[in-house]
């Protein structure tokens, strides 16, 4: 599994990162693998922006790491597009920062 993707790679797998705050634990619960997620950056100016990663029907999952987030983020921001969807959940035991993985497919470039 390739969790630290080259800059703009065409597809990769990485894990969802704060999945245990709030009632993301719960949202967890409901995924199945090859379910879809929303991938949305914080807006411009954002200090230290991050790609959010929200379940079907918006619930706030967590978010992707920071050395995803620095060239994804101004990607998406530019137009680009992709599309997400849970690869794998791992057991409750395993650290939570490694517990959801998801693949993403870039699926536009920005014009």
């Amino acid at each position: 599994m390739n969790t630290r993707p080259a800059p703009r790679a065409e597809h990769f797998s990485t894990a969802v990162r704060g999945t245990i705050f709030g009632k993301r634990g719960e949202i967890a619960r409901r995924l199945n693998p090859g379910d879809s997620l929303l991938l949305i950056p914080d807006p411009p100016g954002v200090d230290d922006p991050s790609v959010w990663v929200h379940a079907r029907g918006g619930d706030v999952l967590g978010h992707l790491a920071p050395d995803v987030n620095l060239w994804l983020v101004p990607w998406l921001l530019a137009g680009g597009r992709c599309h997400a969807t849970v690869a794998k959940i791992n057991s409750e035991d395993t650290e939570s920062w490694r517990r959801i993985i998801i693949d993403v497919r870039l699926i536009a470039n920005p014009a």
